[in-house]
Order: structure tokens, then sequence, then C-alpha cells
């Protein structure tokens, strides 16, 4: 007997969420308000990184609509520091949060106020130590060493040195991309040294303004950030009965995810916004002299940035499809899944001048690199593209130039712009 029956329909792939924060005019992505062609033109060069001021102010906008309006609002410039985005985003957010002595001077120069930034990271040196405290910002304590330093420049500088503590929880943020909290941890100070760290502090005669957690980043799930919020508040406000002086200074870290990969959602920020919210509340009587903060990076400009790349060459290698650019992972390392990627994934890419074409084509976007790693996108459906076309990464303002080797293999480095 024939069998007859129908073969199973082919299982529908996820796709990469719409990105839909820039305009499409005549074909092309609009950056900043210029076609990308004439946007290259601008630039001079490919390839380039493009951050577009409006969608930057407009994620800080939908941030304000949806937190409660207590709660400040810092920006983690690891993310991108370059200075020009630096000085744009200090005129929007409440504060500004930094890594190292470099990124201080940057923060500084573009009118930061030094009563809203916060120094974290665990391996300050002690000329970055006295820099700090001269300059009178707040340091986030990883360890007992910090503390001793500090007592010795505050008796120096005459300055009493601003501190918070930087605390390495019991529990880890949940789904996240990276996880910061937890167990063993290079970050911060467990838990169950604080006590005799508490004594230190008082001792050292510093001044102690609050606490910092921060559990994890990249996480899409807004369950597990209401419950890391919980969390942190709880313990922060446990801690504060051994801290040496009231908490004015309250960082809950973010973990505000943003979609790069196929079937990744955006992140719902109600659920986040009622439940700081109910902590707001909660502060205003069992800490009311500490404000609430949360540190996001990612989440603010990563969406607002593109990688530019050109095509130089269209290859056929036994029926698969290369577009061969003049960029790659020495400017994009993320993009490349080198960057902490166990199985690489694809950001979501296109060709930003044919939009507006219908053909597509299996295709993998390369770089000029010698080595198989440099990969872009592997064998997406994408406009059919031609020589001198512009292959665009999106997702691309944060952890990009900054976070990639661009000096490997001499190729030239690239350009960026605030649009």
């Amino acid at each position: 007997m024939t069998d007859t029956a129908s073969p199973p329909p082919a299982r529908r792939l996820p796709e990469h969420a719409p990105m839909q924060q820039f305009a499409v005019q005549e074909g092309e992505l609009v950056i900043g308000g210029e076609r990308l062609s004439v946007l290259a033109e601008r630039v001079g060069q490919t390839p380039f990184y493009a951050y577009d001021r409006g969608a930057l102010r407009q994620r800080v906008a939908e941030l304000r609509q949806a937190l409660p309006r207590q709660v400040k609002l810092h920006y983690a410039m690891k993310a991108n520091p370059m200075p020009a985005v630096v000085g744009f985003m200090a005129g929007l957010v409440d504060g500004i949060d930094v890594a190292s002595a470099g990124e201080l001077k940057v923060a500084l120069d573009a009118g930061a106020d030094p009563a809203e930034v916060s120094f974290a990271g665990p391996g300050k040196t002690e000329a970055e130590l006295r820099r700090a405290v001269a300059s009178r910002v707040l340091i986030n304590l990883e360890s007992a060493r910090e503390v001793q330093l500090l007592a010795g420049i505050t008796q120096r500088l005459g300055l009493p040195a601003r501190v918070a503590v930087r605390v390495n929880p019991d529990f880890e943020l949940k789904g996240s991309g990276m996880k910061m909290g937890g167990g063993p941890k290079q970050f911060g100070v467990d838990v169950e040294q604080l006590p005799a760290l508490m004594a230190e502090i008082r001792a050292a005669g510093l001044g102690f303004e609050g606490f910092h957690l921060f559990a994890g980043s990249q996480n899409l799930r807004a369950e597990s950030i209401c419950d890391a919020q919980q969390q942190s508040y709880a313990l922060a406000l446990r801690l504060a009965e051994i801290a040496p002086a009231p908490v004015q200074f309250l960082n809950l870290g973010g973990g505000f995810g943003i979609p790069y990969f196929p079937g990744e959602q955006r992140l719902d920020l109600a659920p986040i916004g009622e439940n700081l919210a109910g902590l707001v509340e909660r502060a205003a009587r069992e800490l009311p002299q500490a404000s609430l903060v949360i540190e996001l990076g990612r989440y603010l400009v990563g969406e607002a940035g593109v990688y530019v790349a050109r095509v130089l060459d269209r290859k056929v290698s036994r029926g698969q499809v290369f577009l061969v650019t003049d960029g790659g992972l020495h400017h994009h390392l993320s993009a490349s899944g080198n960057f902490g990627q166990v199985v690489r994934k694809n950001y979501p890419v296109t060709i930003g001048n044919r939009l507006g074409e219908e053909a597509r084509e299996a295709a993998s976007v390369v770089g000029p690199l010698c080595t198989p790693l440099d990969l872009l996108a592997d064998r997406m459906q994408l406009p059919v593209a031609r020589e001198g076309d512009l292959a665009v990464v999106f997702q691309s303002g944060a952890y990009g130039a900054s976070a990639s080797p661009q000096n490997f293999l001499g190729h030239p480095g690239c350009v960026e712009v605030l649009v």
C-alpha cells in the first residue's frame, strides 16, 4: 500500500525582533536624519559606527515614563565610552558610572556632576583611588584593601573618601547573559564578610553612603529582574542595620537586556516599573534618606547604534554567497560571536542601502581578516548585495569599538560618529 501521507511542514525558524528604531527613506536606512549612503559620504570612510541622538533621547524618555520619578537613572559608560556619547548622555540621565580613571576623566570632562558619579572595579590602583577622592566621586569598595588605601589617602588629602560597598550577594540574576553576583566572584565583597568590612570603614573614618548590588546583565525576563531587585533591596535593608551611617545611596544594578538573536523579544518595562514603585514606597519608610538608583549601559545605548561596512567583493564558493567587507571582528568582536557567545548566533544584519528591494538571498557577511572567525553574518536572508553596498549590523551601540581588538592583523581602524 502506498503511503500518501503529506510530508511534515517545514519548521519555521525564529526571526530577529523587528529593528524599527530607524526610519527607511528611498530604500535606505536613515540614521540621525541622514540616508545611509549620504551619511557614509559625510563620515568620509567605512567602516564606521553611527549613534543616533534621537534614538538615545527616545530610550531615556521611555524609561522615564515607565519608572518611578524618584528612581535615579545612571549611565554605565563602559557600554559606550565615546566622549561625544558620554557628553550627550550626561545631559539626559542623573549620573554616570565609571570603571577606570580613564573613564572618570571622560565623564568629568563631559560635565557630569561628581556628586552623581560612581566608580566601580575590582582592581583599582592607588593612583586611581587618589584621583577619585580628589574628584569627590563615590567609590564602590570591592575589598578590604581599598578601605586601607583610602584611609591613607583621606588623611593625606584632608578629604573624606565617599564610599559605597559593592556587595557580592548570595543570589544571582536568573536568565542573565552575564552573571555578576552569587557564588565566588571577583566583584564586590561577599555578604558574609560585610560585618568586618563595616567595622573597618567606621574605624578608617570614611564617608559611608550606601550599597551597590549588581546581580547580572543582559536579561530579557522582567520577572527575573524584578526578583533580583526585590532580593537586592531586602539584602540592603538587612545590611543597613550594621552600616556605619544611614544609607543615602542604593544602586540596585541594572540587567535590562536588548534583543540580539533570533527568537528574542524586547523587555517589558511595565512590570519593572510597578515593582520599583513598590520599592520606592518601602524605601520612603524604611530607608528614608536613600536614593534608589538603576544603573544601565547596554539598554540605554545598544539599540541606538549601527556598525556599517562596505562590500568589497561578492564571492560564491560551492554555492554559498560570501559578501566580503572592509570591516569585521577587529571592529565588532561582539557581532562576530567572539565576545562571550558559547554557540555563535547572528546579530540582526541587513544591506542598508537596498531595503526597498524584494529579492533576497542567503549570504554570509565576512571581513577582510585571514581567519574564519571574521564572520558578521552566517547564511542570513539578506537583500541581494553588490560591490559598494553597505552592510549594517544593528544593536551596535554598546560594546562595539571599545570592546574590539582594532590592532589585530594591522588593518585600519574604524571611526565613530554621533549624529
